[in-house]
């Protein structure tokens, strides 16, 4: 079993690797990393842990952005050897189910259930109910979305509204579009969000990316990002055309964003709004509520949450990530200045991931 693990690990770091090198053909510039600064990242790493890691990532990062720095993760190193050790990786197909927030932080500004679906069952808010309850719950409906709960990237994410049990859906009826998305599966109201927000992308619910580490009994900040969706897409996802970019410690944004490979230093929405120094609102009240919900998740030390900001001003969880995308072309390093502390910390734990 190790053996195969083994095997399967290194073809996940070779496809990662074969991946990067091909991204980095997609940036149209000449800017590369000097022999001086390879040197220097190799022996960063080889102080750090004693093994030799591949460079394709600095490269990567340093074509697009124009920022040179040792700290940057590699995304091979990351996904194989860095989060099973940070995160309890056995527990996290659980809690990946978007129906277990409701659950875990039940006091928290959450966006309005209709119906959930979990393994098959449907509940209405906590009650269960049959499937014809559940479609007759449904039968007339204004601004809601449903979500599968177990799929990311906003993956089958869709809003639509409901009139005599016929959906926006390419006319299905509710009972259809249940069976489509068969089972675990949540239907919430549409969450809409302050003007400010809706400034960067009306389409799109433009959610704030915190990055949170918990050390003990502290919660450290790693980063925080705004995420923009591309004016017309439903969701504010990078494969939709979506733009990241850093929140600076007094809620401004940085110049420049950035999307999908190639997709780089874009200054403005597409909704022609400035990045630099935008104003996002709420910005202390949801990085406390990322600080004060990673508490209750002791299984995961490593945790992205995806908050949006409603009308009144209110953060309110999306969903959280305990297997989180590192945004280091929007931020720079993920782990900044605590990337020694974090990596000392975690490197002598067993790696609990398990290549299958």
């Amino acid at each position: 079993m190790h053996i195969l693990s083994d095997i399967r690990k290194r073809r996940v770091e070779n496809n990662l690797i074969n991946g990067v090198r091909e991204n980095i053909k997609k940036i149209n510039n000449n800017r590369d990393l000097t022999s001086a600064q390879e040197k220097e990242i190799k022996q960063y790493w080889r102080d750090l842990l004693g093994i030799d890691i591949p460079l394709d990532w600095h490269r990567y990062f340093y074509k697009r952005t124009g920022l040179y720095s040792v700290k940057f993760i590699p995304t091979s190193l990351y996904y194989t050897d860095i989060i099973g050790r940070i995160n309890q990786f056995p527990m996290n197909e659980a809690y990946t189910d978007k129906n277990i927030s409701y659950k875990l932080f039940p006091t928290e500004h959450q966006p309005e259930v209709v119906i959930r679906n979990m393994n098959g069952y449907y509940y209405a808010k906590d009650t269960p109910v049959s499937k014809q309850k559940a479609v007759e719950i449904c039968k007339n409906l204004d601004d809601i979305l449903i979500k599968p709960t177990l799929r990311s990237h906003g993956d089958g994410v869709c809003k639509f509204y409901v009139k005599n049990g016929v959906t926006s859906i390419g006319g299905k009826t509710v009972e259809q579009l249940f069976d489509v998305y068969s089972s675990n599966f949540i239907i919430q109201k549409v969450v809409h969000q302050h003007p400010n927000m809706d400034a960067l992308n009306s389409s799109s619910v433009n959610t704030i990316r915190i990055l949170t580490y918990r050390s003990g009994d502290e919660i450290l900040l790693l980063y925080t990002v705004i995420r923009i969706g591309k004016q017309g897409a439903e969701i504010d996802n990078e494969t939709a055309g979506g733009i990241s970019t850093r929140i600076n410690a007094d809620g401004t944004l940085c110049k420049f964003a950035f999307g999908a490979p190639g997709n780089d230093n874009v200054d403005k929405t597409d909704t022609g709004v400035v990045l630099d120094g935008y104003k996002i609102p709420s910005y202390e009240k949801a990085v406390d509520l990322a600080e004060r919900m990673h508490l209750h998740l002791p299984h995961f030390n490593l945790v992205g949450w995806d908050i949006a900001i409603d009308l009144e001003g209110n953060p309110i969880i999306i969903e959280y990530n305990t297997w989180p995308e590192l945004s280091q072309s929007a931020n720079g390093p993920a782990f900044g200045d605590y990337t020694e502390r974090i990596i000392k910390e975690i490197w002598d734990k067993p790696n609990t991931r398990v290549f299958y």
